[in-house]
């Protein structure tokens, strides 16, 4: 059509109807208007980079990068020095003008370093988890929706003890404020009135590190547990059942639209922690486990040292 052929003409070689593609055009222009509206210009920030392999990288990920390398010796360096290490450690491309970008959005420019956090990080300890809301572990996982070539985000929190996924998100973006509400809707539905909370232990993503979220925990009374850069082993739990997720699910569909994917995971979910075996939990789902084991008398052959 740029050539000069007749529109219906392609169109109808094409075999696409008129009204589709009339329909996403007029989609189009107006996706563009609202954002020339709010003040935006240029095409919009798509959401990622890429390895020197090819591989997505969700710009959340990048930011938890950027902060793991802070809590490290590489807090001396400013945006430049950073987006260096992410390509030398990580294979990252990022270019300088999106690692500035970046370290604005996390207010990790260097003049602005001098602030200190409200709630420094504990370190998590070594326990023995004895029952059900004794630990819980929290991490972000990403989906790919290849219909629009964006990232969507999974919020889970799985408790240590009998796997059981007690609380989800899922949404185009995650915030502080949707690991808050996914937070405190898991322990007024897993919990009765005079449990005590759960030790809550994340890693440092910026949802996890922010005022909101440190302060939600203080005001609840949860001790609050961050592990070190650089060691997933401490959050193993959580980290596996996202390797189930990612292999079990999104490595074996494409998504075309989020709500595709969001169905999608709601089903696995629900086959998740009702009826998925587990060699750990004698080839029982999680809430099959969980009911069994509160019937034993003796259960420190279940107990879990983390």
């Amino acid at each position: 059509m740029k050539r000069g052929h007749a529109t219906a003409k392609v169109l109808r070689t094409l075999k696409v109807h008129e009204s589709t593609y009339y329909g996403r055009k007029k989609r189009e222009a107006s996706h563009t208007e609202e954002r020339a509206s709010c003040g935006l210009k240029g095409r919009p920030v798509p959401g990622f980079s890429s390895t020197n392999t090819g591989r997505k990288v969700a710009d959340e990920q990048i930011k938890e990068w950027m902060l793991e390398l802070l809590e490290g010796e590489e807090h001396v360096y400013g945006y430049k020095n950073l987006a260096l290490c992410l390509r030398r450690q990580r294979g990252l491309i990022l270019n300088k003008k999106k690692a500035y970008r970046i370290c604005k959005e996390l207010g990790i420019l260097q003049k602005q370093r001098k602030k200190t956090s409200k709630h420094p990080r504990r370190v998590p300890r070594n326990r023995t988890v004895t029952g059900v809301n004794q630990l819980w572990q929290i991490d972000i996982k990403y989906g790919y929706v290849i219909g629009r070539q964006r990232f969507f985000f999974v919020l889970s929190i799985i408790d240590v003890f009998d796997r059981v996924v007690v609380g989800q998100y899922r949404g185009p973006v995650c915030e502080a404020k949707h690991v808050v509400q996914t937070l405190c809707r898991a322990l007024q539905e897993r919990l009765n009135p005079g449990d005590n909370l759960p030790t809550i232990r994340t890693d440092n993503g910026p949802q996890f590190v922010s005022k909101l979220f440190g302060d939600t925990c203080e005001s609840l009374e949860i001790v609050r547990e961050r592990i070190p850069p650089r060691s997933p082993n401490m959050n193993a739990y959580i980290e596996s059942f996202h390797s189930l997720l990612e292999r079990d699910l999104f490595s074996l569909t494409e998504f075309m639209t989020f709500e595709e994917a969001y169905e999608a995971l709601d089903r696995y979910m629900d086959f998740y922690n009702n009826r998925r075996m587990h060699g750990s939990l004698k080839s029982m789902s999680p809430f099959q486990f969980s009911k069994w084991v509160m019937t034993l008398e003796d259960r420190s052959k279940y107990h879990r040292a983390v």
